[in-house]
């Protein structure tokens, strides 16, 4: 019997998914495990696998559909078995064709043994009988593909001069149609093409068939364009990257954000840094997770920041479920750490690790990108010395983390000394949050940090 393929609820919170890619097919194989095809969240990608032995006797949804959890996407099963009724009511975008449609003849006859002889039949003498021949029973799709001639050639259709040409020149013959009887490209046509374009060199013609294109005038002798003068082609952004994009507009549009700046001594921060390296057992532990174990110590002194504002209405929320910007291939997601107050230093950097890796593969649960009731965004790994943190919504404030440098601070007799400073950078809504209450945050972070050593003596 039949088994479909459902598409997976990868959270509590997604309800439909993006088909992005199926890896088998129509008539593919698969063993019980198999990836058969690629979905998207607004969050992360994952795949779905089959659940069963057997061969795709259809696929339901074409690549980009968005897909309804819980839907059937395709069906998995013996070869001839009936599934028709196992497709999704009302959601046949990826099915060919209706049901009883004699259409479905075609995905054979293009992979059984007629399709071979086409491209002698489209160059030999034969083809003015062709009508005739279309109008036998045997052939009830073929006039739709008579106009195959007028289609850019393969290289196996070009005349020895234009294959001669083509190789001399570093043209690509697929971009040629071809004027020759049965759509041949003969060697004028290459002409045409290659004199109709801006001079290249050869290895830059090769790269602008690729879709690469002159970024303006080319350096070459006479203006001639060479790979230097090449611009990349333009590339689609992913759904991931584009759902980013969604949400940060949406973000400046709903709310009223500013950034208050700030510094703490991180003398302390640098010597329990140096003091946990030095043990195996601690050596993991970063500046970042000393920030960030600091900032939850605060969202406890200063529970107005752990909140959400949705709809005119402000929830301060008890339980601390601290996000962190994450930099992965895909773009920038947002792990977040459960019920954060709850965990020592090690505990929490540990989940830090977990969670970072998880969205680095690709593999970390939808769940584990909501839900955050804070955030922190740590570039001064990357020697950021100041930046102005972008608001997660419904939240209402970030805590940006800068680079360590020295600063001139004066010592209570009143000289100037310099310190290792770390910059603070903490975005809020002005709707609900106030310049004192974030300065005041900022104060007591700025505390936190600068006796970090006595607060992990405490509390690890």
């Amino acid at each position: 019997m039949a088994t479909v393929v459902q598409m997976p609820k990868l959270g509590n919170t997604v309800e439909e998914c993006l088909l992005t890619a199926w890896l088998k097919h129509k008539g593919d194989a698969v063993l019980a495990g198999d990836i058969v095809a690629e979905v998207e969240t607004d969050k992360a990608s994952f795949e779905v696998t089959a659940p069963a032995d057997g061969v795709v006797l259809d696929t339901f949804f074409d690549e980009g559909a968005l897909v309804p959890v819980f839907t059937a996407i395709c069906a998995v099963g013996a070869p001839g078995e009936d599934i028709e009724g196992l497709r999704p009511s009302g959601r046949l975008a990826a099915a060919p064709q209706p049901a009883g449609h004699p259409a479905p003849a075609v995905p054979a006859e293009a992979s059984g043994p007629a399709r071979p002889a086409r491209p002698a039949e489209a160059t030999g003498p034969a083809r003015p009988a062709e009508p005739a021949e279309a109008t036998g029973p045997a052939r009830p799709a073929e006039p739709a593909e008579a106009p195959a001639p007028a289609r850019p050639a393969e290289a196996g259709t070009l005349s020895p001069r234009a294959r001669r040409f083509a190789r001399e020149h570093g043209l690509q013959p697929q971009a040629a149609a071809g004027s020759g009887p049965g759509g041949r490209v003969l060697e004028a046509d290459l002409r045409g093409l290659f004199y109709s374009q801006p001079m290249a060199s050869a290895a830059a013609r090769q790269q602008m068939a690729r879709g690469y294109l002159p970024g303006g005038a080319g350096s070459g002798l006479g203006g001639m364009i060479r790979l230097r003068d090449l611009d990349e082609p333009a590339a689609r952004v992913s759904t991931v990257r584009q759902r980013i994009a969604a949400r940060v507009r949406e973000s400046l549009s709903t709310t009223a954000q500013y950034t208050l700046n700030g510094s703490a001594n991180a003398g302390g921060l640098l010597a329990v840094r140096r003091r946990m390296k030095a043990d195996p057992a601690t050596a993991a532990i970063t500046i970042g997770d000393l920030v960030a174990f600091c900032a939850i110590r605060t969202l406890r002194l200063a529970p107005d920041l752990n909140a959400e504002f949705t709809d005119g209405i402000l929830r301060r929320r008890a339980e601390i479920h601290l996000g962190f910007a994450c930099d992965t291939d895909r773009g920038l997601l947002v792990p977040v750490v459960r019920s954060s107050q709850r965990l020592s230093l090690a505990g929490l950097s540990r989940r830090i690790r977990e969670l970072a890796a998880q969205a680095a593969d690709g593999s970390i649960a939808a769940d584990d990108l909501t839900g955050g009731t804070f955030t922190v965004s740590n570039l001064g790994s990357l020697g950021v010395e100041s930046f102005t943190p972008v608001l997660n919504p419904p939240q209402v404030a970030i805590l940006g983390v800068d680079a360590i440098e020295p600063k001139p601070a004066r010592k209570p007799d009143g000289n100037i000394e310099f310190i290792d400073a770390i910059g603070l950078s903490l975005t809020l809504d002005h709707q609900v949050i106030d310049g004192a209450p974030g300065a005041r945050f900022l104060d007591l972070l700025k505390h936190q940090i600068e006796n970090v050593e006595a607060l992990c003596t405490t509390t690890t």
